[in-house]
């Protein structure tokens, strides 16, 4: 079935939706349009699409308790559900950037964008992105009305250490995050000696491969899979030192509890648990040159 062959006056139940798998599809594939499911859609009309679906009706202000005709209507013809208003303030312009890239924008209360904003400063501005330095940011965008704002922004890296990079793990070289958008975190624990909550890789990643240790990405081999890179704190670390070997780390352990507590709110990570957080990974001159501030 279509969601333009709905029968006027007729409604499918959450649950015989569930069973249907190219029509759970059909509204997946809109609702990750409208920005209110994380992709991808694969059909299995779960707990995530059920929440996405109702949050759409609520919107709209659609009383159906299920599948009907309005809601087919508004998935099919809205190019909106939360209009977005977007200036060139930092988090819009983070917004214009990945929309351009087609990477996936979290809309509503409390439904969280992690954005790691490599070689910037607080206010966007960029810096001389040196090595071994805490020279990057670890944000959290909530676009909760259409504007985007940020709720959370700490100092970070997305990069080894000097130490990891001149004795790397890996034979191939040390691992550098290649910049893009992942579905790759859960929430876990990282460490041996000093473990604390932070989110840990559960799916693949690409990542740039150090062979030759000049700490810059361009002609490194790309490799893809479970590497362990985490998102941890940073030790309260001066320099990066021993405190990344590629890991997407927030220096400060205070701060890195406050990050935590902010996107445990996640609507989606209380309906669920295992909940994977999506992430994006951007370079700084990239957003810069592209959107201007």
């Amino acid at each position: 079935m279509l969601l333009t062959e709905l029968a006027p006056n007729s409604t499918i139940s959450f649950e015989a939706l569930a069973k249907d798998t190219e029509l759970a599809k059909q509204v997946q594939t809109n609702l990750i349009r409208l920005g209110l499911l994380d992709p991808p859609a694969d059909g299995q009309f779960g707990r995530f699409s059920l929440q996405a679906l109702k949050k759409l009706q609520s919107l709209l202000k659609i009383s159906e308790s299920g599948l009907g005709v309005q809601t087919g209507k508004a998935l099919n013809e809205i190019k909106e559900a939360i209009p977005l208003k977007l200036g060139n303030d930092l988090a819009s312009r983070i917004v214009k950037y990945m929309l351009a890239k087609n990477y996936f924008v979290s809309l509503g209360e409390k439904y969280y964008n992690i954005v790691y904003l490599e070689g910037a400063n607080s206010d966007g501005t960029l810096n001389n992105d040196a090595p071994n330095q805490w020279n990057d940011r670890r944000m959290v965008i909530e676009i909760a009305s259409g504007i985007p704002q940020i709720v959370g922004n700490w100092k970070a890296t997305t990069e080894p250490g000097n130490y990891y990079t001149q004795r790397p793990m890996n034979r191939q070289g040390a691992a550098r995050i290649a910049f893009g958008q992942y579905k790759a975190w859960q929430v876990g624990t990282h460490g041996t000696s000093d473990r604390h909550e932070a989110l840990v890789q559960v799916a693949k990643i690409k990542v740039c491969r150090d062979l030759n240790q000049d700490g810059i990405r361009k002609g490194d081999f790309i490799d893809e899979g479970l590497f362990y890179v985490n998102q941890h704190w940073g030790y309260d670390m001066e320099v990066v030192g021993r405190a990344s070997a590629g890991c997407l780390v927030g220096q400060s352990r205070a701060h890195h509890r406050e990050f935590m507590a902010l996107i445990k709110q996640d609507n989606r990570y209380q309906l669920n648990k295992n909940y994977y957080f999506l992430t994006t990974v951007i370079a700084g001159d990239d957003l810069a040159e592209t959107f201007p501030a």
